[in-house]
């Protein structure tokens, strides 16, 4: 089979594209250039990156030696614009909001499993993959998606917004190898970037502070973080959309009490509200509204199955209830904490995984979280 693989620069994209060949595929690479660091500005003045070379050229860097190690041809494409206007635009207009979205969901659905997936298609080549710990299964003659082998290591949480066609036309090389395997070949192989360390944080941030690199987008307003139990402003915050529900560190709040967590926040007031304790009650929600889902699978209207509200969170029993064909109300009468508006719960039946959207609205016993706070700000008075 003709494959073109998405070589990262990073170790589990190279041994993707290895055990391809391995398998006797017709393997080329191709480098993704998403985000254009020094039209942005973003790397000017900073001490971390040598030689004035960015991250991303390094990485383009790396899956060059990979893929002259592998004797595998490698192309190179740019979807800057592309990024720009599908995923980055969409983080800051939903930050804007108060909302915490995933731009790494927003990435696999538009960047690597669609502009990249026409880019293969136009080209000739019969499927596309990626360094994704994921599985695809063939059941009743239909694709699906499952949970890798490496449980520790599976994005299928990061995969949940790709098209029925995407997943069809995509390979999970790393689905039934986990990551110690992954790293022991790439030292067998002698690949430069064998020990090179996992990419971690948001795709275009990397391993900057993001605090930081949002002021470069989103004004920096300073205003109240109050105790919404007492109503009591305890101290000054760097600007309310900065923050995300459920936030412990960084918060830098002394005194007695806590630990102190993120429980909302007020855009036009400009006010963060917290509580202190690891079992507050503001924390926690019994249901919620997701809107924009995705559907890998047909699905009954009205069932039981498995959530999770972020990644490495484990599955939460849910009752899923059809609104629609892209809006659900989960109800988790155990209650679970920090489920945040603008990320993402992702559906689960055992291993499969049955697709996602973003979450919307949060209740507790029927009333909105917002709401809630609310009432409760006013009775502080």
């Amino acid at each position: 089979m003709k494959v073109l693989v998405g070589l990262s620069g990073g170790v589990d994209s190279a041994i993707a594209a290895y055990l391809l060949k391995e398998q006797g595929h017709d393997v080329t690479c191709c480098f993704m250039r998403n985000w254009d660091s020094m039209a942005n500005n973003d790397f000017l003045g900073n001490p971390t990156i040598e030689d004035d070379v960015c991250p991303q050229e390094k990485d383009y860097m790396d899956a060059k030696s990979v893929a002259d190690s592998l004797g595998l041809e490698l192309l190179r494409i740019d979807f800057v614009k592309e990024y720009w206007d599908h995923v980055f635009t969409c983080f800051l207009d939903e930050y804007k909001k108060g909302r915490t979205p995933n731009p790494d969901i927003l990435c696999n659905k538009y960047i690597k499993f669609d502009s990249f997936l026409k880019f293969a298609k136009e080209r000739g080549f019969e499927a596309i993959a990626t360094g994704h710990y994921a599985k695809k299964d063939i059941v009743n003659g239909i694709p699906v998606m499952k949970k890798a082998h490496d449980l520790n290591k599976d994005q299928t949480y990061f995969l949940c917004q790709i098209s029925k066609e995407a997943l069809a036309y995509t390979l999970f090389p790393l689905g039934d190898v986990d990551k110690p395997k992954v790293r022991e070949l790439a030292e067998k192989l002698k690949l430069s970037i064998a020990k090179k360390k996992d990419s971690t944080g948001i795709c275009f941030i990397g391993e900057r502070d993001f605090r930081a690199f949002l002021q470069n987008y989103l004004p920096s307003k300073p205003g109240n973080i109050v105790d919404i139990d007492t109503n009591k402003i305890l101290k000054k915050h760097e600007g309310v959309l900065f923050y995300t529900i459920g936030q412990r560190k960084g918060l830098d709040i002394g005194g007695s009490g806590g630990p102190w967590f993120v429980v909302g926040k007020d855009v036009i007031k400009n006010e963060l509200y917290v509580a202190s304790g690891d079992d507050n009650v503001w924390l926690l929600s019994n249901s919620c509204i997701v809107s924009d889902v995705n559907w890998l699978i047909d699905v009954k209207n009205d069932f039981d199955c498995n959530a999770k509200f972020r990644y490495r969170q484990k599955d939460n029993p849910v009752h899923l209830e059809k609104l629609d064909d892209t809006h659900v109300k989960l109800t988790y009468p155990q209650g679970i904490k920090a489920v945040t508006c603008g990320q993402e719960a992702v559906f689960y039946q055992d291993d499969i995984c049955l697709g996602g959207g973003v979450i919307d609205e949060v209740y507790f016993d029927g009333i909105s979280i917002d709401e809630r706070l609310k009432n409760k700000l006013g009775n502080n008075k």
